[in-house]
C-alpha cells in the first residue's frame, strides 16, 4: 500500500473514527484503525464490536492495500503535522510496518494484519428513511441528558426511538429518553420510510457519536434500521451500530394528563433564579423548593451544613397555593432544552410528575419527578 493524503482530510477523517476506538482493549486489533487503500481513494475504519465507523476519505492512491495500526497514535501524529502538509503513508509487508511521512517527519508504526479485523456484518435493514441533520439533531439534543447512566437497568441507557400518532392523527417519529427521574420527548412528522419502524434502543455512545457527525444542518442523513442494528450515512461517513436488546417502558403511562395548575415564567429569570439558590444545596440532595401563590414563586434552599437561600419571581400563576421540590439539577437540565422565551409547568400536588413545556411548542415535552423537601 502506497497513497498521499492531504492532511487536514486526514485529521477530519481520524477525529471521526479514533473516538470509537476504547483506550483500554483487551483485544489488540480493537485498538486499532483499518487503513484500505482503494482506486478511490482511502477507507478509514474503526469498531469496538458494538459500534463501527468508516469513512471515506479523498487520497492519491500509487499503490492500493491495507492494514491496520493504533487509532490513537497514528491520530496524534497526524494531529501535531504541520497544516497543509501532504502525508505519505507506505506498508512495508516484510517488517510489519506503516511509515508516515510528512515533510522531514517520519514514523514507523507497527501493523496487524488487517484479514484479522472484525466486521460488524449488518445484515438487511427493514426500513430505511432520509432527513435533514438538523431534524436528526433536534430529536437528539432534546432527550439526551434524560438517557439513564445506571447500568442495570440497561434497557433506559439509550433514546428510544419508534413511530407514533401524534396529537393530530398524523404519523410522527418520536424520541424519548428517561432515567426514571425525569423524561424527554422530542418528535418530527415521520419521513417517508418510516412508515411501520419498529421500536428500537439506540444505545448512548451511539447517540453521542452520531450527534457529533452533524455539523452541517442542511446534510442529508440516510437512517437505515432492523430489528438489531442501526446505519446512519452523513457524507462519506457510515455508522453503523448495535441496538439494545430490551424492551423499553410504557412511558406513556407517566406522562400526566390531569395537571390542573399552570405556571408560566420567564425561562431565563427561572434559571438563573435556580442556579443561584442552589448554590447552598448539598451535593447529593440538590432539592430546591418552589412555593407557589398567585403570581408569586419563591425559591428556597435549606442546607443544614452551609446555609439557606431564597429568591422571588413574578410569574404567571392563578392557582392555589403549593410547595413542590425538584432537583435543582434536573430543572437546570430541562431550561437548557428550552428555546423560548417562557418555560411552562403543568402541576397537580406535591407528591405527582410535573410536566414542563417550551412555551406554546408542541414538538416536545419532559416531564419531571418531585423530591421530597
Amino acid at each position: 500500500m502506497k497513497v498521499t493524503v492531504e492532511r487536514a482530510e486526514l485529521l477530519k477523517s481520524l477525529s471521526h473514527v479514533h473516538r470509537v476506538v476504547e483506550r483500554r482493549n483487551t483485544i489488540p486489533i480493537l485498538a486499532n484503525v483499518l487503513v484500505k487503500a482503494g482506486q478511490t481513494g482511502l477507507s478509514l475504519k474503526a469498531t469496538d464490536l458494538d459500534l463501527e465507523v468508516i469513512e471515506e476519505v479523498p487520497a492519491e492512491v500509487a499503490q492500493p492495500g491495507a492494514t491496520t495500526v493504533p487509532a490513537h497514535v497514528l491520530y496524534d501524529i497526524v494531529r501535531k503535522l504541520p497544516d497543509g502538509a501532504q502525508i505519505l503513508l507506505e506498508v512495508d509487508r516484510e517488517r510489519g510496518h506503516l511509515s508516515v511521512r510528512a515533510s522531514r517527519a517520519r514514523f514507523t508504526l507497527q501493523t496487524l494484519p488487517e484479514a484479522d479485523f472484525p466486521d460488524l456484518a449488518a445484515g438487511e435493514f427493514s426500513h430505511t428513511f432520509t432527513l435533514k441533520a438538523a431534524q436528526l439533531r433536534h430529536l437528539i439534543d432534546k432527550t439526551q441528558f434524560a438517557i439513564s447512566t445506571e447500568e442495570t437497568r440497561y434497557y433506559l441507557n439509550g433514546i428510544y426511538l419508534h413511530v407514533t400518532r401524534g396529537a393530530g392523527d398524523e404519523t410522527m417519529l418520536r424520541a424519548v429518553a428517561t432515567d426514571g427521574h425525569r423524561l424527554a420527548q422530542a418528535e418530527l412528522p415521520a419521513p417517508a420510510g418510516a412508515a411501520g419502524l419498529p421500536g428500537v434502543i439506540v444505545p448512548r455512545k451511539t447517540v453521542a457519536e452520531v450527534q457529533k457527525l452533524l455539523d452541517d444542518a442542511n446534510a442529508d442523513v440516510t437512517v437505515s434500521l432492523s430489528a438489531t442494528k442501526i446505519r446512519v450515512g452523513v457524507g462519506a461517513i457510515v455508522l453503523t451500530s448495535k441496538l439494545i436488546d430490551g424492551t423499553f417502558p410504557d412511558y406513556g403511562r407517566v406522562i400526566p394528563t390531569g395537571n390542573d395548575k399552570t405556571l408560566s415564567v420567564d425561562k431565563g429569570d427561572f434559571a438563573a433564579a435556580v442556579d443561584r439558590v442552589s448554590t447552598v444545596s448539598s451535593e447529593r440532595g440538590r432539592a430546591v423548593k418552589l412555593s407557589l401563590s398567585e403570581g408569586r414563586l419563591v425559591l428556597s434552599v435549606t442546607n443544614p451544613d452551609s446555609g439557606s437561600a431564597t429568591e422571588e419571581l413574578e410569574v404567571d400563576y392563578a392557582s392555589e397555593p403549593l410547595e413542590i421540590g425538584f432537583n435543582s439539577r434536573y430543572l437546570l437540565d430541562i431550561a437548557a432544552q428550552l428555546e423560548g422565551d417562557t418555560a411552562e409547568l403543568k402541576l397537580a400536588d406535591p407528591g405527582s410528575p410535573t410536566l414542563v413545556r417550551d412555551g406554546n411548542k408542541t414538538d416536545s415535552l419532559y416531564v419531571l419527578m418531585p423530591m421530597r423537601v
